[in-house]
């Protein structure tokens, strides 16, 4: 495949960057941190509902309802996600049309899985159905570190894009771009992800050969698709194939949700803890 596009640089950069905003968006409202939301009736009254599934561990996870009907009351059922607790129930506390309850925070990486129901005399309803909500706790990244990772990974991602664009046309400058890809993305996803990593949950690489961390390990298997382009092409642009394979590669492993797979406490390990 041999197109004549590399001269219209505004159109392809216009291209890269409608791809990689659709990619991040699509990646963002797919992931297990992005909260649940959704409306249910209870009597005559809809009530909208967004419930956290990511928190901090120094707070209380706040669960709130806006509930204008005085006669409807609430209650979470919850418990900490693989371990041999029981089901625990905590009223949601009414101030006014607000209906309040909070989930005990936890240590980086724990995980509690809940749900919220709502009564209106005999009639009761769980808001979530049958599918419980987990929600996972981590430590506070600083912003100093945060933000510069999603900007340097979102750069990456649309250089690569950018590249395979480029790499489409055999008098397009693709080398260039790809080298800026690896540099980009090298900074994002090797040097600052594990910085977040390490703030959020205490670990620096929880990938292989340490783990299964699903974020850890894509990062992994995109930049290892990179190494390759390069050294197909390290000499002479004669590989572009490979260019455009570690481009699709990159943006199938970040269509993959955030987060998915990762870090996660598992309390029944931890002393004290009583097994079954």
């Amino acid at each position: 495949m041999n197109l004549r596009i590399a001269k219209h640089k505004t159109i392809l950069w216009f291209l890269a960057v409608i791809i990689t905003l659709a990619s991040a968006v699509y990646q963002r409202m797919t992931g297990p941190t992005y909260p649940v939301r959704g409306k249910i009736t209870v009597g005559d009254q809809k009530i909208p509902y967004k419930f956290l599934r990511s928190e901090v561990t120094d707070r209380d996870a706040k669960v709130k309802l806006t509930v204008v009907d005085s006669t409807i009351s609430g209650y979470i059922i919850y418990k900490r996600y693989r371990s041999n607790d029981d089901w625990s129930t905590i009223p949601l506390v009414r101030e006014k049309e607000l209906l309040t309850g909070y989930l005990p925070k936890q240590p980086a990486a724990g995980k509690i899985i809940y749900s919220v129901h709502l009564r209106r005399g005999t009639e009761e309803v769980s808001l979530t159905g049958t599918q419980p909500i987990i929600l996972r706790f981590k430590g506070a990244v600083p912003g100093w570190v945060l933000i510069p990772h999603i900007l340097i990974i979102f750069l990456a991602m649309l250089l690569s894009n950018r590249t395979a664009l480029e790499a489409l046309d055999s008098s397009g400058q693709s080398k260039k771009y790809m080298l800026w890809t690896i540099g980009f993305f090298l900074a994002g996803g090797f040097i600052l992800g594990p910085a977040v990593q390490k703030y959020a949950f205490n670990a620096w690489w929880t990938g292989i050969p340490f783990g299964y961390d699903l974020t850890d390990n894509k990062t992994l298997i995109a930049m290892l698709g990179w190494l390759w382009a390069w050294y197909k092409n390290r000499q002479q642009l004669r590989h572009r194939g490979w260019i455009i394979f570690a481009a699709v590669l990159m943006l199938g492993a970040y269509l993959i949700p955030h987060s998915l797979f990762g870090s996660e406490l598992d309390y029944t390990r931890m002393p004290g803890e009583i097994r079954p």
